[in-house]
């Protein structure tokens, strides 16, 4: 029962924790509309058809179709990091009919309905019609993906009003995690499996006694006396011993200095950090901080970097007082070195001239919009229409889809050039001066995964002037751009340092051309079929022979310590995936900067394949290949699991990395069940946002970070570290420690049991098999507990190597995941050790003892007690003071009670106290004999361990020694 309880208690304190935390986000207030007006209701009450409104930067409850927002535009901005991993922000736009409306109350004189489709998995579509009857004719909308916000998601701008369509179990963000598994410890498992081993041994002995009677008498009822007997032999105080030990070891986790902030969640497998082979990482928050920093502008002969950055700010603000003290006497100019013959862009400029196109460039060809708090706590409610309105610094907030893009912006504000408003249709620039520009904006192009790159046109208010201008991945933009000598280079030099690299451009327009292609976009725009196609077309015919501006490199910072982390790692044998929503370029440039994939070793990126045959052809072109890394995205790997799930994952286990880009959050949760499934082997996951939280589940060892991505994962996760770095410890050193320790700790309870059991098989034997007991109640339940307990237990503060040992030779981590500190041969040599030991102190008590036969029991029980004190001795690796308190502790609590119980040492029921008088116990004959016996029975041991240790030293010895 006490064993039980234990447990119970255990695993009860770690629900409770959970139920809290649940608890604590169920509770959050949200505001409901209704027909009296505004209502505040649990986030855990909110039904379908429920009026809510989100404020900014609330999360938002249940997935709704967004009805109408404050914002002027009809649109808002929400973050998806906890739903997809995705760090940019999405636009998100109100359904017209209702955004139309002129206030809010209104939404309940119109009679409309929202029609919505079944609930689904797929987080990235949504069909639903939303049709207003009460109007003439009736009005019907299609949604789509963009008119809905999906819960999870975190308000960015504005206040949102929607109308909720799926709630509970039926949101897309719940749909995407997995009902989390109990976890258990492979340590756990193979313990149970040598328990199994020893009941089948209690019953053969069992078995084997009755039959040596010869089947005499009611043999049946001998044979339980004999199952009772020996039931020793299944040690119960092993879970006891593992539990306290687990909740030891989650103890010393949290009280790490060097790992401060870490949190034990599930404290039943502190052992598995010691097996893992394979990590499954995320990308963004995990490895990265999620923070974009302007490393450098390169402009084909001169390249500036950070330190370099003061220089381009000089050229600015030259080159726009320039500009000014032009305009007061002559207002055509604008812009300086710009010569009315735009025809002949072939002479060299100054650099000067050129670093401030390239910076007027990057300030305008963007999807940004600054945002202002104004002081009185008014967001976005107030009009500015005056020029001479709040532009000042300390309030504005840069608002965009990704945040390469805010980091661009925010660098041409550092040189001088600042963007300070952005509506549909134009967009200002404040000057060094503190002049504003004024742009209109013509057409913008936006960004797309297939095209990889964007485009706007505007017209300068003050000359008139149109211009093209353009930014993108390299890859798409050097068939565009003039012919050069030097873009592809760079683009790798700057790609090696671990740089995003875009290119910018962009080419001047006359006005008949800029008409000409308005006419041909727009009807192109109008077309039924292949319209996409058709405006692709007519784009294209603009990006011919673009002049080519500048180069960017912007650098997202990893964690701290990452490289020197996954190199530790990746020494100490275990492979390492990440597993990313991001884009393919985006992961293989992370994945080489954090030096996932080292600098010799080639990168094979899988192509996207959609096909059996395709995947057949690719998978064969990648076995040829050795020793490289594999990229590849979400929709191949969906193919090739599909058709050819045990070649892939067979060849993708032989890879030094893996990265896996493009990944939903349920395709990571499948990838980690393939790996446990097709190598049996043990995973970690390891992730900071709500798109990890089943993947982390799903393995056998989670772990979370608390990160910027909000909590969802370390909350999920069996342990929470507050960095990436911290990992290094958990596994190397706390891994190891705790799988070594337990280990020592269930096989010497094993033995334990079974000495005692072979001391009575030995008695019973001597005695013609008679099933009586050796020793009394007591004595047995002492030596389980109070004599033994402690010293068995201090193997708990065991440890084999030092920290600094094990951090600083990771290879030591490559054994434990052999699992050779507990298996069945381990386990055997115990099984002998036990019987040599307890045959020689059963024989020898009876053969020095002829004389006083009844002082049999006293004797063999003292040297029982100092053999297994010396057991521990013997097994301990390296000493700690309190492992020497509890060995003196158990010694004098036994002689202690050999003075106070007398009459337990007499044999059978029969308690001749006279018999075991305290001067029998202090006479010479009796201290020689014990001592001979716990001689004899321990020395072999410690000279075939000497002989161990000099002939097959463990890997660990030769470091430290």
């Amino acid at each position: 029962g006490f064993v039980l309880t234990v447990t119970v208690v255990r695993e009860a304190v770690d629900e409770f924790r959970r139920y809290k935390r649940d608890k604590e986000m169920n509770s959050q207030l949200y505001s409901k509309l209704t027909v009296r007006g505004k209502v505040q209701v649990k986030s855990s009450d909110i039904q379908v058809g429920d009026l809510i409104i989100v404020e900014k930067n609330q999360r938002i409850p249940s997935d709704m179709v967004f009805l109408r927002t404050s914002e002027k535009t009809g649109s808002c901005f929400i973050r998806t990091d906890q739903l997809d991993g995705e760090t940019d922000w999405k636009l998100k736009v109100a359904v017209s009919c209702t955004q139309r409306l002129p206030a809010l109350g209104d939404l309940f004189s119109i009679n409309a309905y929202v029609y919505a489709q079944k609930p689904q998995l797929d987080i990235h579509s949504f069909e639903g019609t939303f049709t207003r009857e009460d109007s003439d004719p009736a009005v019907h909308e299609s949604l789509s993906i963009e008119n809905t916000l999906w819960a999870s998601t975190v308000v960015a701008s504005g206040t949102v009003i929607g109308v909720v369509i799926y709630t509970g179990k039926e949101t897309r963000s719940v749909m995407n995690t997995s009902n989390p598994k109990n976890k258990v410890g492979l340590l756990d498992l193979e313990l149970n499996q040598l328990t199994k081993a020893l009941f089948l041994a209690l019953v053969a002995l069992s078995v084997v006694m009755v039959t040596l009677q010869g089947f005499v008498g009611p043999w049946y009822r001998n044979l339980f006396r004999f199952l009772l007997l020996f039931s020793y032999i299944i040690p119960i105080s092993l879970r006891v011993n593992l539990d306290m030990g687990k909740a030891a070891y989650g103890w010393m986790i949290m009280k790490d200095d060097n790992i401060p902030g870490t949190v034990v969640r599930t404290s039943t497998i502190p052992e598995e950090l010691g097996r893992l082979v394979y990590l499954l990482t995320d990308k963004t928050g995990t490895l990265t901080q999620n923070e974009m920093i302007f490393k450098r502008l390169h402009l084909g002969t001169v390249s500036y970097g950070t330190d370099t950055m003061d220089e381009i700010q000089s050229h600015i603000i030259n080159s726009y007082s320039q500009v000014h003290s032009q305009n007061t006497g002559n207002s055509t100019s604008s812009t300086p070195s710009r010569k009315p013959q735009s025809s002949a862009p072939k002479v060299r400029k100054s650099v000067s001239s050129r670093i401030h196109e390239a910076v007027k460039a990057i300030a305008l060809c963007h999807n940004v919009t600054p945002v202002y708090e104004s002081r009185a706590g008014v967001s976005g409610e107030t009009e500015y229409a005056e020029v001479d309105q709040d532009f000042s610094d300390e309030n504005r907030t840069y608002q965009a889809s990704s945040p390469d893009e805010v980091t661009l912006v925010q660098w041409t504000e550092s040189v001088g050039l600042t963007l300070v408003n952005r509506d549909l249709t134009s967009m200002q620039l404040k000057t060094p001066g503190g002049h504003i520009l004024t742009y209109y904006i013509l057409q913008i192009f936006p960004f797309t995964s297939e095209s990889k790159r964007m485009g706007i046109i505007v017209r300068d208010e003050s000359s008139g002037e149109i211009t093209f201008y353009m930014k993108g991945a390299d890859v798409a933009m050097s068939t565009i751009v003039q012919y050069n000598d030097w873009l592809e280079e760079e683009c790798g030099n700057m790609a090696r340092e671990g740089l995003r690299t875009l290119v910018v451009a962009k080419k001047s327009l006359t006005e008949e051309q800029y008409q000409d292609f308005e006419s041909r976009y727009n009807q192109a725009k109008l077309s039924i079929h292949d319209r996409n196609l058709k405006v692709a077309a007519v784009v294209e015919s603009l990006e011919r022979e673009m002049e080519l501006l500048c180069l960017t490199g912007v650098e997202d910072q990893l964690q701290a310590d990452v490289r020197p982390t996954l190199e530790m790692l990746r020494n100490a044998g275990i492979k390492i995936w990440m597993l990313t929503g991001d884009k393919l370029e985006t992961a293989t440039c992370i994945a080489k900067s954090s030096h996932l994939v080292s600098r010799t070793q080639d990168i094979h990126i899988f192509r996207p394949v959609t096909t059996r045959g395709e995947a057949h052809l690719e998978l064969n072109a990648f076995r040829r290949k050795h020793d490289c890394a594999l990229v590849i995205s979400g929709d191949s790997l969906e193919v090739c699991l599909k058709y050819y799930e045990h070649e892939f994952v067979e060849l993708a286990c032989q890879c030094p990395a893996v990265v896996c880009c493009r990944c939903s959050p349920t395709q990571k949760a499948h990838i980690v069940k393939l790996l446990q499934h097709h190598t049996g082997k043990r995973t970690c996951a390891i992730g900071d946002g709500g798109n990890d939280v089943s993947m982390i589940q799903a393995a056998d060892c989670g772990i979370g970070i608390e990160g910027k991505e909000g909590k969802q994962a370390s909350l999920a996760a069996d342990f929470s570290i507050t960095q990436f770095k911290h990992i290094g410890r958990l596994l190397m050193v706390h891994g190891r420690n705790s799988y070594k320790r337990s280990a020592a700790l269930g096989q010497f309870v094993m033995h334990r049991g079974l000495i005692i059991s072979t001391m009575q098989a030995v008695f019973s034997s001597v005695f013609y098999f008679a099933s009586v007991p050796l020793y009394q109640g007591f004595l047995m339940v002492g030596y389980a507990t109070i004599y033994t307990m402690f010293p068995v237990f201090s193997l708990v503060l065991d440890q084999d190597v030092k920290p600094e040992m094990a951090l600083l030779y990771p290879e030591l981590y490559k054994d434990l995941t052999k699992g050779r500190s507990l298996s069945f041969k381990t386990f055997l040599i115990w099984v002998l050790i036990s019987i040599y030991q307890g045959g020689i102190l059963m024989y020898g008590a009876l053969l020095l003892f002829e004389s006083e036969f009844v002082h049999v029991v006293a004797i063999s029980f003292t040297a029982l007690i100092l053999t297994e004190l010396l057991m521990v001795a013997l097994t301990i690796r390296t000493w700690h003071w309190l492992m020497v308190v509890a060995e003196f502790l158990s010694l004098g609590c036994y002689v202690a009670s050999l003075a106070f119980l007398n009459e337990y040492f007499g044999i059978g029921r029969v308690s001749f106290g006279a018999f075991l008088d305290v001067a029998f116990i202090t006479t010479v004959t009796f201290l020689w004999k014990v001592s001979a016996i716990t001689v004899v029975s321990c020395l072999p041991l410690y000279i075939l361990k000497y002989l161990k240790r000099k002939f097959s030293p463990p890997s660990y010895s030769k470091l430290t020694s």
